[in-house]
């Protein structure tokens, strides 16, 4: 019986500790063109000091279409080499795409409760580029914002969740 009140404790205190987390969700249009490419899609988090906190995700395919990304390029690209390789996934057609970002920086530290900016940055090969931005503040208080569409990227939104 003692185990079992113990693993109880543990399952119920485990989940009440959950940290938040931030999910964003970007939205990738349909573009009406003769040549389509999937676009190059950086997202991440910077500090009031326009200091990179995280990379949350990079969806890349040719190296030589990352500097695009121009301020990506020359905040982490450029840079950060081998932060960008681990982060990066493949490109992505039209449609919702999730991904969270934990509240923790690139050595895993949690943040400190304050004001950040998201970014999410897209550009196509022989096509468009768009880098929209996303003031909100960290606290642990709820965050709930919309960005509204632009040409390379459709609507994102920023959602605090409980995280996992």
């Amino acid at each position: 019986m003692h185990k079992y009140l113990v693993a109880a404790l543990l399952l119920c205190c485990g989940t009440a500790m959950a940290q938040p987390e931030l999910e964003v969700q970007v939205e990738l249009p349909k573009i009406e063109t003769g040549t389509y490419h999937r676009p190059y899609v950086a997202v991440w988090i910077e500090n009031e000091q326009q200091q990179p906190v995280r990379l949350v995700e990079a969806w890349l395919e040719k190296p030589d279409w990352i500097k695009d990304l121009r301020r990506f390029w020359r905040k982490i690209g450029r840079s950060e080499p081998q932060l960008v390789d681990a982060k990066t996934g493949a490109t992505k057609g039209p449609g919702s795409y999730k991904v969270r970002w934990d509240g923790k920086d690139e050595q895993g530290k949690a943040v400190a409760a304050g004001n950040y900016v998201l970014f999410v940055e897209a550009a196509r090969e022989q096509g468009g580029r768009n880098l929209a931005k996303q003031a909100f503040t960290w606290d642990g208080s709820a965050v709930q914002i919309e960005i509204k569409a632009s040409t390379e990227l459709g609507k994102i939104k920023l959602t605090s969740v409980q995280g996992k």
